[in-house]
């Protein structure tokens, strides 16, 4: 018997994004602090490399087990990817002794619509 359940995926259409494009209008100081802690944990090599396999991942989840060859220790693994948790790119669930790792859509998608070209005015 299994007590693994599978995390819920969000439609990254109905994600809201934290910020309006780039291209829209300048950020007001909330929206500039929001996306700079997202991007700030995808400014590491080691976190981009973590995110991206997970990303990758078969099913766009991944156990530490799967992800931690990154070239750095173990500890400094979980702390990368605790940088991404925090800053909301990341979720996770403890799954007996193993943590897997999700990304979490409606944040990829919202960045993804953050940095499109906002279309002319007519």
């Amino acid at each position: 018997m299994s007590n693994t359940k599978a995390l819920p995926l969000l439609e990254p259409a109905a994600a809201t994004p934290c910020c309006p494009p780039l291209t829209e209008r300048p950020f007001t100081t909330e929206e500039a602090e929001t996306a700079a802690r997202m991007f700030k944990a995808l400014g590491d090599p080691v976190r981009l490399r973590l995110f991206s396999a997970v990303a990758s991942h078969e099913g766009g989840e991944a156990c530490v087990c799967d992800i931690s060859d990154v070239g750095v220790s173990q500890p400094t693994v979980s702390h990368h990817q605790k940088k991404l948790k925090d800053a909301g790119l990341l979720t996770s669930e403890r799954r007996g002794t193993w943590v897997c790792y999700r990304v979490e859509p409606s944040v990829l998608a919202a960045m993804g619509k953050l940095l499109t070209i906002a279309p002319a005015a007519a």
